[in-house]
């Protein structure tokens, strides 16, 4: 009895191991990828000073984690561009990301979707394509957030002291010459 325990809790960890392709793996599987740039970036990108925020700013960087970026740089090989944008998009439609918006203009398009419901988000995802210059997936993650935080948190990055530093790896992307 005890193995038929044993062997059906190995089957339940087994099975609880999906090997269903998702944002997260995709960005795993392309940080060593020398097409793309990863940067992950702390809510200290920012230098606020906590003392010049009010209670509702303090709260709204509270819930703000972390955010990862993932940046493919558009080449003169069209077809691996459409492949990882076709991909992306793809795993987009998981039914766990709510579609928030769509944009576009001529060239470029994106989306701007959620993982939660609508007063505890846990992740909010923004793709933007431009087939000149490529791509990037930028996935922010964070403790019970909400619009009306991550508003207030957009409206706070006017007096942010950013960081830089944090950054370089996709400015160094973006000022090569290919």
């Amino acid at each position: 009895m005890k193995r038929m325990y044993l062997f059906l809790l190995a089957a339940l960890v087994l099975a609880s191991c999906g090997s269903e392709p998702t944002l997260q793996k995709y960005f795993v599987e392309k940080t060593e990828d020398k097409n793309f740039v990863a940067v992950d970036v702390s809510p200290s990108i920012l230098n606020l000073d906590p003392a010049t925020l009010n209670a509702e700013q303090k709260a709204a960087l509270q819930s703000f984690e972390k955010m990862n970026i993932l940046a493919f740089k558009a080449a003169e090989d069209s077809t691996l561009y459409n492949a990882e944008r076709s991909k992306v998009k793809a795993l987009l439609k998981d039914e766990k990301y709510q579609e928030l918006m769509k944009f576009g203009s001529a060239g470029a398009s994106g989306s701007l979707s959620f993982v939660g419901d609508a007063e505890h988000i846990d992740e909010f995802i923004l793709f933007m394509a431009q087939k000149e210059t490529g791509f990037a997936v930028v996935r922010i993650l964070g403790k019970d957030m909400n619009p009306t935080g991550v508003m207030t948190l957009m409206s706070l990055l006017p007096q942010a002291n950013l960081d830089q530093g944090q950054l370089k790896p996709l400015q160094d992307m973006l000022g090569k010459k290919q």
